[in-house]
């Protein structure tokens, strides 16, 4: 995990509420450089941090090969590297395996890396299809993103109901049918667990 510099943080934060017009020792901001910079630790944690470390304890396959793995409504938040402005929403990752699989909970993990860095959500999800073709060698990958980025929703133009969906797909699954069908998959619901 990267540590962040927690004196420039709050140097840099100091300087900006005093530039803004505030007063950065009244009460209710004394604190708030030493609180943003803990929350740039976290959003910013992935930077130098392999995304592929993960993936490095998959296994082997045995006899039965799983035609398809979808992992639906991964959870995800990022910070936009055009603004510094959060956007968040839900991952949805599909690979047909080669030879090995790995832990389904290290697939949230790879997102969680590659997410927590100053992104932008088109690199992100070619980064995380890459990730996966990289550490799985796949047949076949599918990564979708969907998001609500705050630097639409509350400056601008104001679309406060917009999200942005992007796909990247590598291997079989770049075949147009082939994505297709999992792409109706991932928004039917079939198979939402005990909700269902």
């Amino acid at each position: 995990m990267s540590e962040v510099d927690r004196a420039r943080i709050e140097s840099a934060v100091t300087e900006l509420l005093a530039a803004i017009g505030e007063d950065p020792e009244r009460p209710g901001l004394e604190q708030t450089p030493s609180r943003f910079a803990d929350a740039y630790g976290e959003f910013f944690s992935g930077v130098n941090e392999d995304a592929l470390e993960p993936l490095r304890d998959a296994v082997p396959l045995g006899d039965h090969e799983p035609e398809t793995v979808l992992l639906r409504d991964i959870a995800f938040r990022s910070v936009c590297e055009h603004h510094l402005l959060p956007f968040a929403g839900v991952a949805h990752v599909a690979y047909l395996p080669g030879e090995k699989i790995v832990g389904l909970g290290r697939l949230p993990r790879v997102i969680e890396v590659l997410a927590a860095r100053p992104q932008l959500q088109e690199r992100l999800t070619e980064q995380v299809a890459d990730a996966l073709v990289d550490g799985l060698a796949p047949r076949g990958v599918l990564v979708v993103l969907d998001a609500v980025h705050t630097c639409v929703t509350m400056r601008g133009s104001r679309q406060t109901s917009s999200s942005t969906v992007t796909i990247a797909s590598r291997g079989a699954l770049a075949d147009g049918a082939a994505r297709s069908e999992l792409i109706a998959l991932i928004g039917s619901g079939v198979g939402g667990g005990a909700d269902d």
